[in-house]
């Protein structure tokens, strides 16, 4: 008999102190995840890392950790963790191809995030749609069009194909192609668009504007019109300079050709 009690005392001594020994693994592995996380997020912080990217970054990171010290736990009762570890390779495994599309995503979304090529705020065409960014997130852009239209654009799209960013710079050229006939003088041609693009103040002087003829076309001599403005003056100078050219050409006399086509019906009399 007391063979036996001693028995049971060394078993319950020895299982005392492993789950003793689990208990203060666990406590030192949670207060060391915490301490890993916070510093990484003062880390991401300091770098000026993305709100969105830092939580990303530090909750996966504090998960990782907290696998780790449970399966280090398990192991100090004896409980055999290989199996758990293949367990949870094969589930990560299955939930990476079952969200493969999602996983593209996530990390279109960090890359976005990382390298900016554009940002809250900024005029892009990405992914065949075009307007204002409302916000970068983890798996989806958020834009705005011109008619405020929310669209919701997945993260791999835009990043597999091409970001063109009309905010990114200061400074933008208007392109125009202005058509006159080829009877009008071509020196007051070119006097007539000088002064309206000096009379609006948002052309810039440097660089100046350059005008000259690109093309003796079918019914009219083109000229291209080049000036240089504010990246977010771009659109309603555009207009307003159209607007001024047609006014003042009126005033001077200087005609805007359009395409004309002269038709000729012959009548043909049946003999009798």
């Amino acid at each position: 008999m007391e063979n036996v009690w001693g028995h049971a005392e060394a078993l319950v001594a020895a299982w005392g102190l492993k789950v003793l020994a689990a208990l203060v693994i666990i406590i030192l592995g949670r207060w060391t995840a915490k301490l890993c996380r916070n510093g990484l997020r003062r880390v991401l912080e300091k770098a000026d890392t993305d709100p969105t990217l830092v939580g990303f970054f530090t909750s996966g990171a504090h998960v990782a950790l907290m696998v780790v010290v449970v399966l280090a736990a398990l192991n100090q009762l004896g409980v055999q963790t290989t199996s758990f570890i293949a367990i949870i390779g094969a589930a990560g495994l299955a939930v990476a191809l079952a969200f493969q599309g999602s996983l593209s995503n996530l990390s279109a979304g960090v890359m976005l995030i990382v390298f900016r090529p554009m940002k809250p705020g900024d005029f892009v065409e990405a992914a065949g749609s075009t307007g204002i960014i409302e916000s970068i997130e983890i798996f989806t852009t958020v834009m705005r069009t011109g008619d405020n239209i929310v669209i919701y654009v997945p993260n791999a799209k835009i990043i597999g194909d091409t970001i063109t960013n009309y905010s990114v710079k200061d400074s933008r050229r208007i392109d125009l192609v202005i058509g006159v006939g080829y009877d009008d003088d071509l020196s007051r041609v070119k006097a007539t668009l000088q002064r309206v693009l000096e009379e609006d103040n948002r052309v810039h002087a440097d660089p100046a504007p350059a005008i000259g003829v690109s093309e003796l076309g079918e019914s009219a001599v083109k000229l291209v019109v080049r000036p240089w403005v504010n990246t977010a003056d771009y659109a309603r100078t555009r207009r307003d300079l159209l607007e001024r050219i047609k006014i003042e050409f009126d005033a001077a006399g200087i005609r805007l050709p359009y395409p004309q086509r002269d038709v000729h019906v012959h009548e043909v009399k049946n003999a009798a």
